[in-house]
């Protein structure tokens, strides 16, 4: 069993994350969209985006400070256990708090706002459930691990996710972890999975060529007016 949870398990879901998100983005190019809902609410929305964007963004970041360095590489550079961990305990408790936050004020709003709700998918809440639950027991693991507890999650969790990478999995270092942190391994694997199929490809997705085309598209219907040069993208001539 602990080879299933904690090889078997991750490498289906990164395989279903990869080979899902190429095919989504080869034959549902039209469906790699956020699918904004702006237009029906924003009072709501500019309080929860942020706070769940920025909150998620150094959530993130402390995951790969924490999962990806070694814990040898910060204590080289003279940052000790302790300085670490409540560096860890005050970052991902805030973090986390504000990506806690701003899902919380967004699920109420996509439930409560008519419109919103009608636009919102059976995928949507399949994401955002599981999205919670990753989010619920990551931070219930930081406060818990760092303030009662005594597990360094540097020590085993960090060093089997590395492996995954190394193809050198050693599932004893999960299952002997605590069940907060197998749970939140399970629960994070499943939005892997689930991740192609739902909005959250936009992760995905940056609008680059903002920087470069016109402000206002100017396009035009007098052939006699354009030279032979080829037109810049967003000066196209229409027919």
């Amino acid at each position: 069993m602990d080879v299933v949870l904690w090889v078997v398990v991750p490498y289906v879901c990164l395989t279903v994350f990869v080979v899902g998100h190429v095919w989504r983005y080869r034959y549902d190019k039209f469906g790699w969209t956020t699918r904004s809902s702006q237009l029906y609410e924003d009072r709501l929305l500019r309080l929860g985006s942020p706070l769940f964007h920025f909150g998620i963004l150094a959530v993130f970041l402390g995951h790969v400070m924490g999962l990806g360095v070694p814990k040898s590489w910060t204590e080289a550079v003279g940052v000790s256990e302790s300085v670490y961990h409540v560096l860890a305990v005050a970052v991902g408790a805030v973090a986390g708090f504000c990506t806690l936050v701003g899902m919380a004020i967004l699920i109420y709003r996509r439930r409560t706002v008519g419109p919103v709700f009608s636009a919102t998918t059976k995928m949507d809440k399949a994401m955002y459930l599981v999205l919670a639950t990753v989010i619920v027991l990551g931070l219930a693991n930081t406060v818990i691990a760092n303030v009662f507890g005594h597990y360094d999650y540097r020590e085993g969790v960090s060093v089997w996710f590395r492996r995954i990478f190394r193809f050198d999995l050693h599932p004893e270092l999960m299952a002997e972890a605590p069940l907060g942190f197998q749970l939140h391994g399970l629960a994070a694997f499943g939005l892997f999975a689930l991740w192609p199929f739902t909005r959250l490809v936009h992760v995905f997705s940056a609008p680059l060529g903002y920087l470069t085309r016109p402000y206002i598209v100017y396009r035009s219907r007098d052939d006699q007016q354009l030279g032979s040069h080829t037109p810049r993208r967003g000066w196209e001539r229409t027919r």
